[in-house]
């Protein structure tokens, strides 16, 4: 696979930190992020990279030249007139040879395990693969909408005020196909976000969207220049990367993240505790990935359809981003065992292995994730939560919000039990050996 970098951006919000150099070869704790780009593709067999360069390409080709001492091949590409994002790449569609295609932005610090990204790609057989994450401020992102991990719809900013949306932002790495290349124009500046992207969606083309939690973060602005600087000098992302093991604390949704209402069945009737998006803000603020466990029977039992609970969810990440906070995976068990209700539908009624407290939804995280769950916890409101957590070996953490552990049979002791949401995530973090 080849690698491109679009390099060519100017950096007019960092002048006072790189003065009139390529926004591109900015330093992150004294190595130009370009290099580092460069030196991840490099780590993960990557060795023929093509540079998209606009602003004084001469400075970036006098650094790398033909890239051997960097480990790979270096090929430069200048645009004659700006092109846009696709219309530059698009250029090197004939060096392709028919093989896909990374591609990385260069005022972006990616930190990722290529591998998963590129075996993700291969499997689904997409046209594309975006990869995609929450983040803490969706309200001023453009967003994307996928199912089963297939991108349906995309929300550009500025979005429909009272709405509710996915937190899901396109995080600016792709895997494209020649296929996918051969749709840019090649008579006019495009967009991959704005118009590649979404014309080849509309036109029925699979595009993939590969949700991670690894650390990708841009550096277009001094505030977030520095906080991607301090995150790398204390090691953040490496230990994001998806190549370490990571650790969760998997939330359970109805009384615990929010006021529980029996058979929630409408977006409406959602309502977060107190404080609890200051509690999954801080999950997000520590090595903990945050991931929402739930039984949803109320699909099975004809009150909610699947379109009706993706709502739901739309909401619940919206409030939690008000504060700041995000869920790194919703994962819900949509089955009920019991037979005999008026709306039922019937291929749902089943005895399954994700229905907690059986841990087929803690498992799937886990694979996707790369989670220790011996490192991790569980926290909720009632037995199926804590029985969860001892067969998978986790913590147990019950709150007493909710059902307050009032189905517990006694003689069971979790490893916790707190007021709250926030008293929970404290004393795990807290705890943490």
């Amino acid at each position: 696979m080849k690698c491109a970098v679009i390099a060519g951006g100017l950096g007019t919000r960092l002048r006072p930190i790189i003065g009139d150099q390529p926004k591109p070869m900015v330093p992150l704790d004294g190595i130009p992020l370009l290099e580092r780009l460069i030196g991840l593709c490099r780590r993960f067999g990557i060795d023929d990279v093509h540079l998209m360069l606009g602003y004084r390409p001469e400075v970036i080709r006098d650094y790398f030249q033909d890239g051997s001492a960097f480990g790979v091949r270096i090929s430069y590409w200048i645009e004659p007139q700006p092109l846009g994002t696709a219309g530059c790449v698009r250029q090197m569609l004939p060096a392709l040879d028919g093989e896909d295609l990374l591609v990385l932005y260069g005022d972006v610090f990616v930190e990722m395990d290529l591998h998963r990204l590129i075996n993700f790609h291969h499997r689904h057989r997409a046209t594309a693969t975006l990869v995609v994450h929450p983040n803490d401020h969706p309200h001023d992102s453009d967003l994307i909408e996928a199912k089963n991990d297939r991108i349906i719809e995309f929300h550009n900013k500025p979005h429909v005020a009272g709405a509710y949306y996915s937190n899901l932002v396109n995080a600016g790495v792709y895997v494209l196909t020649p296929n996918l290349l051969a749709r840019i124009p090649d008579d006019r500046a495009s967009d991959f976000g704005h118009d590649v992207f979404p014309a080849a969606v509309a036109a029925g083309e699979f595009l993939a969207a590969y949700n991670t939690p690894e650390y990708i973060k841009d550096i277009g602005t001094p505030e977030r220049y520095f906080h991607v600087e301090a995150d790398l000098r204390a090691g953040k992302p490496a230990r994001c990367n998806l190549a370490s093991v990571r650790k969760a604390i998997f939330l359970d949704r109805d009384g615990t993240v929010n006021v529980w209402v029996p058979l929630l069945s409408k977006a409406a009737d959602l309502e977060l505790y107190p404080g609890a998006a200051q509690a999954v803000r801080a999950i997000n603020q520590s090595d903990y990935l945050a991931v929402l466990t739930t039984n949803q029977p109320q699909v099975a039992r004809g009150l909610i359809t699947v379109a009706e609970l993706d709502d739901i969810h739309k909401k619940l990440e919206t409030l939690l981003t008000r504060d700041g906070a995000k869920l790194d995976g919703i994962y819900y068990c949509p089955h009920h065992p019991d037979r005999g209700y008026p709306e039922e539908i019937p291929e749902l009624k089943i005895s399954c292995q994700c229905r907690k407290p059986n841990t087929l939804l803690f498992e799937h995280a886990a694979e996707r994730f790369n989670i220790d769950l011996r490192s991790s916890a569980v926290v909720g409101d009632s037995i199926r939560d804590m029985q969860s957590a001892r067969r998978l070996g986790c913590r147990a953490v019950l709150v007493q919000t909710g059902l307050g552990g009032s189905d517990i049979p006694a003689g069971f002791r979790p490893d916790y039990t707190a007021r709250d949401l926030g008293e929970a995530v404290n004393w795990i973090i807290g705890t943490e050996s």
